[in-house]
């Protein structure tokens, strides 16, 4: 099996990339651009176990994206490669539309071109695998409602409007262009290797340094939370089992306040991490309200009903069990995040085609 994964650096691809490699029978092409959230780091472990090739490469550039998909010849496309925070697509969409849409435009015209190349045989096992998120949905009024792979789009933000653009054109090019097309939408990540600017790993590393935690609004924000290695066994199932034109929601069954996710972490390191920095009592201590990101959905929440009755899919971890996983984890690799604060993660950068 040769898989193609575009943003396999990131933390969700890289999640992916560290599961692909344990088969041995499978070969995985990195492919990413490192910008700010890539991290050749996050698939170091991955290269010395599995056959993974790195290819450093932008989706904007059709020439190098044609190049690397025909010479890895590859049985599935896994396409993660997005700009995807909230607050950064609010104060520069540009570069939104450019990753999400164009470049999600330009992996598919090429795709098109080598599904048309490859034989009978070969299209039959082809799968382009878009991998998106519930933002695409807007938020849900009342505590009863969830998203289902029904529920209508009404994207709130830069972010979560491009990354529905993207959606769309992947079933069109499915229709239009008969390219054997899978979505999958998914709920908040967290786990190892997450980039410190999110909610989880932003709030470890502030308590760890002894910073204010900021929390916006009154922090009634709810979530559903997927812990990332859960989410990478989900996609590996879906993209190497199901029909071509499905969509399924991915979530972790974990509907929490965003407070309350700032308090489970404060309440986790006052045991794991008890010697605080100083002038610190108590981790919780340090939590702040802020002023609310505008347009701030107020409420997401997955229906994963349909991949537990078709694939058999459920997450492994409830949010307990993997937020522990989580904050040990930073706790026991200050290095890999200390090299991602220091800007360090970005010297050295490999070039095309180069493992």
């Amino acid at each position: 099996m040769r898989v193609m994964i575009t943003g396999g650096a990131g933390f969700i691809g890289s999640a992916v990339v560290r599961e692909l490699s344990k088969n041995a029978d499978c070969k995985v092409s990195v492919f990413d651009a490192l910008t700010y959230a890539g991290n050749l780091d996050s698939i170091g472990e991955a290269q010395k176990i599995g056959d993974v090739a790195f290819f450093h490469s932008d989706l904007l550039n059709v020439d190098e994206v044609r190049q690397c998909l025909f010479s890895i010849k590859p049985n599935i496309v896994m396409h993660l490669a997005a700009e995807s925070h909230v607050d950064r697509s609010i104060d520069g969409p540009k570069q939104f539309l450019e990753t999400n849409v164009v470049g999600t435009f330009n992996i598919l015209q090429v795709a098109v071109e080598f599904y048309n190349s490859i034989s009978v045989d070969d299209r039959e096992r082809f799968r382009f695998h878009h991998i998106s998120t519930d933002e695409v949905y807007g938020d849900l009024e009342g505590t009863d409602e969830l998203f289902t792979e029904e529920t209508p789009y009404a994207p709130s933000s830069p972010y979560s409007a491009t990354k529905a653009a993207s959606d769309h054109l992947v079933r069109a090019w499915g229709r239009t262009y008969g390219l054997p097309v899978i979505i999958t939408n998914c709920s908040n990540n967290y786990g190892p290797y997450h980039f410190p600017e999110k909610l989880i790993p932003h709030m470890i590393l502030n308590a760890l340094a002894g910073k204010p935690l900021p929390v916006y609004g009154d922090g009634s924000q709810i979530r559903d939370w997927l812990y990332v290695e859960d989410h990478a066994r989900a996609l590996i199932q879906v993209a190497t089992e199901a029909k071509p034109g499905s969509t399924y929601n991915i979530g972790g069954h974990n509907e929490i306040k965003n407070i309350d996710v700032v308090r489970n972490i404060c309440e986790l390191l006052e045991e794991l991490a008890p010697e605080k920095p100083a002038g610190v009592n108590r981790y919780e201590d340090l939590i702040t309200f802020v002023k609310d990101r505008p347009g701030h959905d107020t409420r997401y929440a997955i229906d994963a009903s349909k991949i537990k009755r078709e694939l058999g899919w459920e997450p492994q971890e409830t949010f307990e069990s993997g937020l522990r996983k989580t904050v040990q984890w930073y706790l026991d690799n200050r290095t890999w995040w200390e090299r991602v604060l220091s800007g360090e993660y970005r010297l050295g950068r490999l070039g095309v085609g180069e493992k």
